[in-house]
């Protein structure tokens, strides 16, 4: 059935459209023009009236970064010091030392040496500390570290660091350093591919499409492709890698803006390598971004199916925008979404909660989206598996153990206790356990609750008020209380904890290669993952095939 109108019904109401955008608009462009003005008289009248001198330079920089602060932690400015030194970093022969490093608390430490990089040759270990480079004391450097292990190919460095206790010294020569993105893929088995794919940068789709052909030469019939722990990187690199798998002209991601200039849409633009290979993505809570696009999209197109527990839920889009006098503002300008519609966004940074943080979206609110088959998918943040792994998902103790490093720590002690270990699969007695609980309150590691940081600082408050004495029974008994249930948590959860820390020990001895090695027959997700591409009916059923 058609409907018509009159013109002279149909003009007013356009009119009215333009006229409610153009009075918008204006109203916006007058309240900026106001705030501006008023902020600017204010600081006029501050910088010419306070009572001692004020740096102008750094009351703008704290000023600017403290109203980033109250929208999202990837809308960052940047000062002409910070433009400079990302410049400096990203220009000319990129060389390095093919090592992780963590600074933490004035400590520079190294998290993880690659195998036969200018670190490893070098013969630092991770758990050490590096405490000077060249000339320079790390205790007097407030810069980014990194920046001391820039230059060109063959430079010399000369390193000081504490092992166990112990300094020690050694010479870094330098190196270019190209990290791949796929370090690792083989055969599980006769008719099962595994390929690691650990971040997104320049050549991922390429290496990717490598090891995918290489192993389809070697009979492989179905392919496991690992994100976990991929914090992603390149948005194009995520869309190549999809197009291995899906044909032409497929969209993989949408993003959008309220700027239409920013509101794209990316789609495959290459012949796949193969369209009909059944294929299971692995995810975790801390594959994000790039990784989340690649298994939102294959898992909408009923391309793949996923397999682990919910994703990060990065899904918003930065670009850097050039600003006066040599500063530059990361603002994030769009959102990301999947084929079906979904958005992969899990924090609404617009909505606080009490102690500012971003709200989650609940999952009684997650909005339901159909794939191409019509399979039911919902967004609220991250990708939920096809196939979810309840033993996968990390607890919050776990994540205390892995932020605050009471994993990585004890393992640097085992480590240097256990010389001979080699390429030897190490078990993790209760004796060991009970080691390791052990050194936790002898370093008296800090969990980091929620709960633990409101009581320390209750008691500084209290302390402050002078108040602390009328109350120090009453908090050492909740402290006790709250440690005893620490202690509980760490033997509910001795199962994730002792597989974390089986992990971090075959990397000291056997690198990353070792690991992944092992994982290929022992990593639980990977055997669910090999066990259900075996069963092509269940595979089927999942995808609707």
């Amino acid at each position: 059935m058609n409907f018509s109108f009159p013109k002279k019904v149909i003009i007013p109401i356009v009119a009215s459209g333009f006229l409610f955008i153009g009075t918008s608009f204006k109203d916006d462009f007058f309240e900026i023009a106001k705030q501006i003005e008023i902020f600017t008289t204010l600081f006029k009248e501050l910088n010419k009236n306070y009572v001692d001198e004020t740096n102008p330079g750094d009351l703008m920089d704290k000023a600017i970064k403290g109203m980033l602060a109250s929208l999202d932690p990837y809308t960052v400015y940047f000062n002409e010091q910070d433009v400079m030194r990302f410049k400096i970093n990203n220009t000319g022969e990129y060389t390095g030392i093919g090592a992780v490093l963590s600074r933490k608390k004035e400590q520079l430490i190294i998290k993880e040496v690659y195998k036969n990089f200018p670190a490893d040759k070098a013969s630092l270990k991770a758990g050490d500390e590096i405490i000077q480079v060249g000339d320079i004391l790390l205790s007097e450097y407030k810069d980014e570290a990194s920046n001391l292990f820039k230059g060109t190919k063959n430079t010399k460095i000369d390193i000081k660091y504490i092992r166990q206790g112990k300094v020690n010294t050694t010479q870094i020569i330098l190196d270019e350093v190209e990290i791949k993105s796929v370090p690792f893929f083989a055969k599980i088995d006769d008719k099962t591919g595994y390929i690691v794919l650990a971040r997104f940068n320049k050549k991922a789709s390429q290496e990717t499409k490598d090891a995918l052909e290489q192993l389809k030469k070697e009979g492989a019939e179905r392919i496991i492709l690992d994100v976990r722990d991929n914090p992603g990187g390149l948005l194009n690199e995520a869309v190549n890698i999809c197009n291995l798998f899906v044909a032409k002209n497929e969209t993989i991601v949408t993003t959008k803006s309220k700027i239409e200039k920013h509101t794209s849409t990316y789609k495959t633009t290459k012949d796949p390598v193969d369209t009909q290979i059944p294929l299971i993505i692995l995810v975790n809570d801390r594959s994000a971004s790039a990784s989340e696009i690649v298994a939102g999209a294959l898992q909408d197109l009923d391309r793949a199916v996923v397999l682990g527990s919910r994703s990060f839920g990065k899904g918003l889009v930065q670009r850097p925008v050039d600003l006066t006098f040599g500063t530059q503002l990361k603002v994030t300008i769009s959102r990301y979404y999947t084929p079906s519609g979904r958005c992969i966004q899990a924090l609404d940074y617009s909505k606080k909660d009490k102690n500012g943080m971003a709200i989650k979206t609940d999952e009684k609110n997650f909005n339901a989206f159909k794939t191409r088959k019509g399979r039911t998918v919902y967004d609220g943040g991250g990708i939920q598996p096809d196939v979810e792994l309840e033993e996968t998902k990390s607890s919050p103790i776990t994540n205390a153990l892995l932020r605050n490093d009471g994993i990585f720590n004890y393992v640097t002690s085992y480590y240097y206790k256990n010389p001979n270990l080699g390429a030897k699969i190490p078990v993790i007695t209760d004796a060991d356990y009970s080691d390791f609980k052990q050194f936790l309150k002898a370093q008296k590691f800090s969990f980091d609750t929620e709960t633990e940081i409101a009581l320390k600082n209750t008691l500084a408050v209290a302390k402050k008020e002078k108040l602390d004495e009328s109350i120090q029974a009453e908090y050492q008994q909740l402290l006790s209380a709250l440690q005893k249930t620490e202690n509980s948590l760490l033997d509910k959860n001795q199962k994730e904890i002792k597989n974390l820390m089986v992990d971090e020990i075959i990397k000291r001895y056997q690198y990353q290669e070792g690991l992944y090695q092992y994982y290929i027959q022992n990593n639980a997700e990977i055997k669910r993952a090999t066990a259900l591409l075996g069963n092509t009916n269940a595979y089927n059923t999942i995808l609707k095939i």
